[in-house]
């Protein structure tokens, strides 16, 4: 592809460029690449300041740069095409859609995919092989189900969603449009229900249901159990990593992103907008407000504002998490004061 071309492609992204100057700069893109290990020929992104010592060692022939003077000389001096975009690191997620798009299975049923008579299946949708489908399914158009699926009975699966090898929908799930759901996830599984008894744990028959909206995202091996009644709930446009459990009851609002091995429990309430660091644990009937941001392995036990950003376990806002965590690396400078000064002064630290 041609520099020009990439530069029309991009559109309104772009706020200026060095072709404008220099018309040798219309060279050939053909790929993507990390700006550290960059080939000559491909195009790779730099966000600012903190990573200008990239583009003094990069052999990427043309990068996607800030609205920054200084970044675009450097890029110049070094003969490096550029773009200058508001949002660099947006331009070069599209940038890589224009050299690189998924694997797209042709439509068609595999002869050993196993689909019962009453399911209703959408146009040009793909079934791989040994996929099993089971009796109530709803699946819309363009749907694209990989090998080994497994569909229960009375699932709804909305129009271009694509369900990955090895994932599981239990019954009653209602799963959107464009939805994404990786390898080895568990959609709908029992939720964790159990009562204590003087004859052990009484299970609690998990009746209700998982609802993920349009454009959710579920990585692998992630688990969203449905609900003891009612719904299990993930908004809009909402992505879920790797190795996420998600416990039964809880509703998730639009636009959030849980990172890996973010555990949350029961009834909980997620808000709009709200980021969850790998790690990040909440604890039962939560109410977490939209917008907030908690920092890796933070212990959410009570319920967060809207718009705090919070780190540590039990949870503090972030700039007492930081005050907090200078005292802690001076504990034992602070002990040992504290001993001296017991020595010196032991019988008034004890009447005080």
């Amino acid at each position: 592809m041609k520099f020009s071309t990439l530069i029309e492609t991009l559109g309104s992204t772009v706020v200026s460029h060095s072709l404008a100057t220099d018309s040798r700069s219309d060279l050939e893109i053909t790929g993507v690449s990390a700006v550290e290990d960059a080939a000559p020929g491909t195009i790779s992104y730099v966000e600012g300041d903190k990573y200008s010592r990239c583009i003094a060692t990069t052999a990427a022939s043309a990068l996607i740069l800030p609205a920054n003077q200084k970044l675009q000389t450097q890029a110049s001096d070094r003969g490096i095409a550029w773009i200058a975009c508001p949002n660099p690191r947006l331009a070069f997620a599209q940038t890589i859609a224009l050299f690189y798009q998924p694997v797209q299975p042709v439509p068609g049923i595999h002869p050993t995919a196993v689909i019962d008579p009453t399911a209703k299946i959408g146009q040009a949708v793909s079934i791989g092989a040994h996929a099993v489908i089971q009796s109530g399914v709803k699946i819309g158009d363009r749907v694209a189900v990989h090998p080994n699926v497994v569909v229960y009975p009375d699932v709804q699966i909305g129009d271009r969603t694509i369900l990955y090898a090895n994932c599981v929908i239990q019954e009653r799930t209602q799963i959107g449009a464009d939805c994404v759901i990786h390898s080895g996830a568990v959609i709908g599984s029992e939720g964790f229900g159990f009562v204590p008894t003087d004859d052990g744990w009484f299970k609690i028959q998990q009746s209700g249901y998982v609802v993920l909206e349009d454009g959710v995202e579920v990585g692998c091996n992630s688990t969203i159990d449905r609900a003891t009644v009612g719904e299990t709930r993930i908004g809009r446009n909402t992505k879920i990593d790797n190795l996420v459990q998600i416990g039964h009851g809880t509703k998730v609002g639009k636009n959030c992103a849980l990172a890996s091995q973010v555990g949350v429990s029961g009834s909980v309430q997620v808000g709009d907008r709200v980021i969850l660091g790998g790690q990040v644990g909440v604890a039962n009937q939560a109410n977490i407000g939209d917008g907030v941001q908690a920092g890796a392995k933070a212990g959410i036990h009570s319920n967060v504002e809207p718009g705090e950003i919070v780190m540590g376990s039990p949870f503090l806002p972030y700039r007492q998490f930081l005050k907090a965590s200078a005292a802690y690396s001076r504990l034992p400078e602070i002990y040992q004061l504290f001993k001296r000064l017991q020595r010196k002064f032991g019988e008034e630290l004890k009447d005080g």
